[in-house]
C-alpha cells in the first residue's frame, strides 16, 4: 500500500529474513566476526543466542551471501521439539539425503557417506541449527556425536547452533560438558542501542530507494528505540504499521506524536484482544466471595459498566480502522478506473461501489 506513496521500491520492514536488508549494528557485527572465525577453524560449534527477533537467522543468512564462492554445502535445520531419532533423520533431510533409511544405523551410514564424499570433492558440510532452544538434552547429545565424524584432515561436519536465551542455560547443565568442549565460540546478540535502531531503519528505507519521503522528525527515534527496545523484528512491525498510517493519512512528516499514535493503536488491540478473550482475573469476583450484599452488588455493577465502556471503545476503534480500510478500497478502486480509462477500456461494469452499498 505505502511503497508507491512513498515511492519505495519494495516493502522495507517484512519481517521475513532477508540479507539484503542485512545491518551491521555493533552486536551483529560482533556476532558476524565470531561466525566468520569458526569458519575459517572448519571444526567445532558456533553458539549464537538472541531474543526473539534479534536477527540471528538474517545474520546467518547474510554470511551465506560472503560465503557462496567457498566450497561449502551448508544446510539449514528449523528445530521444533525433535527428539534424537528425529533430529538425525532430519539433519538427513536437510542435506537432501531422502533416500536415507529409517532406522538410526542406516542412517548414520548414509550421512557419514555423503559427508566423506563430500570432502572427497574438496568441499566441507555445515549445519545451521535453527531455534535450538527447543531441542531435548538427547537431541543436543546426538548432534555432538556427529561431530565425531572425522576425515584424514579433521571433522566432517561443523555446526551453528541458534537459539533464545534459555539455550544458554541447557548448555551450562550437568550433562552438556561434553557438548561444551567443542563449541569454540559464544555470543548473544543483544538488542541495539538508540543510534543503532535509528541507522538500522534508515538503512532498510535505503535499500528501497528512500529519499527522504517521508521525513522522520530528530524526537521520533527515542520513542521507537524506547517503544521497540531495539529488537529488529520489533522495529520492522512497528515500522510497517507507522508508514501504513502515514499512507492512509498523506502525511509526509513524521514525528514522535505520529509514533504515539501508532503505539496507542497498538495497545487498543490488543486491550480488544483480551476483551475478547473474556474479562480478566483482577475484575472477577473471588470463588469463594460471598454474594448478595450490597457491596458486592455495587461492585458487580461498576465492573459491568467498566466493562461496556472498554467494549464500546474497543467497537469504535474497530469500526474507525473499517472506515480506513474502505478509504483504501476506494483509492485503489480509483487508481483502477483511471488506468482502464488511460486504455480506452469500457468502465461501467467496473464502476466504484458506494459506501452504503459496501455496509
Amino acid at each position: 500500500m505505502y511503497e508507491e506513496f512513498y515511492g519505495f521500491t519494495g516493502r522495507p520492514f517484512a519481517l521475513s529474513p532477508d540479507p539484503r536488508f542485512f545491518y551491521a549494528s555493533k552486536g551483529h557485527s560482533r556476532a558476524m566476526a565470531y561466525l566468520e572465525y569458526g569458519v575459517q577453524l572448519e571444526e567445532g560449534f558456533i553458539v549464537i543466542t538472541g531474543e526473539v527477533g534479534a536477527g540471528k537467522t538474517t545474520l546467518v543468512r547474510s554470511l551465506f551471501e560472503t560465503l557462496s564462492d567457498k566450497p561449502l554445502v551448508a544446510a539449514q535445520l528449523v528445530s521444533t521439539q525433535l527428539d534424537a531419532e528425529d533430529l538425525l533423520r532430519s539433519v538427513c533431510l536437510a542435506f537432501g539425503l531422502d533416500d536415507a533409511p529409517s532406522h538410526k544405523a542406516g542412517q548414520l551410514r548414509r550421512l557419514e557417506t555423503f559427508l566423506r564424499d563430500t570432502r572427497a570433492r574438496g568441499q566441507r558440510a555445515l549445519l545451521v541449527v535453527d531455534e535450538a532452544q527447543n531441542l531435548g538434552p538427547d537431541a543436543v547429545e546426538e548432534l555432538r556425536m556427529l561431530s565425531n565424524f572425522q576425515g584424514e584432515d579433521g571433522p566432517l561436519l561443523q555446526s551453528f547452533l541458534l537459539g533464545q536465551p534459555e539455550f544458554r542455560r541447557l548448555l551450562r547443565s550437568e550433562d552438556m560438558q561434553q557438548l561444551r568442549q567443542r563449541v569454540i565460540a559464544t555470543y548473544h546478540l543483544g538488542p541495539m542501542d538508540e543510534d543503532d535502531s535509528r541507522a538500522y531503519v534508515e538503512h532498510r528505507l535505503a535499500r528501497v530507494g528512500w529519499n527522504g519521503r517521508p521525513h522522520f522528525d530528530d524526537d521520533i527515534w527515542a520513542r521507537i528505540h524506547d517503544y521497540t527496545s531495539g529488537i529488529p523484528r520489533k522495529v520492522n512491525t512497528f515500522c510497517d504499521r507507522l508508514l501504513l498510517m502515514g499512507y492512509l493519512e498523506e502525511c509526509t512528516d513524521l514525528d514522535a506524536a505520529r509514533a504515539q499514535q501508532v503505539i496507542d493503536e497498538i495497545e487498543e488491540d490488543l486491550e480488544g484482544v483480551l476483551l475478547d478473550e473474556g474479562p480478566s482475573a483482577a475484575v472477577r469476583p473471588e470463588a469463594g466471595a460471598e454474594a448478595g450484599g450490597l457491596d458486592d452488588r455495587l461492585v458487580a455493577s461498576q465492573v459491568s459498566m467498566l466493562r461496556i465502556e472498554q467494549d464500546i471503545e474497543a467497537l469504535e476503534e474497530r469500526l474507525q480502522r473499517i472506515e480506513r480500510n474502505l478509504l483504501v478500497n476506494f483509492r485503489a478502486t480509483q487508481e483502477v478506473l483511471k488506468i482502464v480509462r488511460d486504455e480506452g477500456y469500457e468502465t461501467e461494469s467496473l464502476a466504484p461501489v458506494s459506501s452504503a452499498a459496501q455496509s
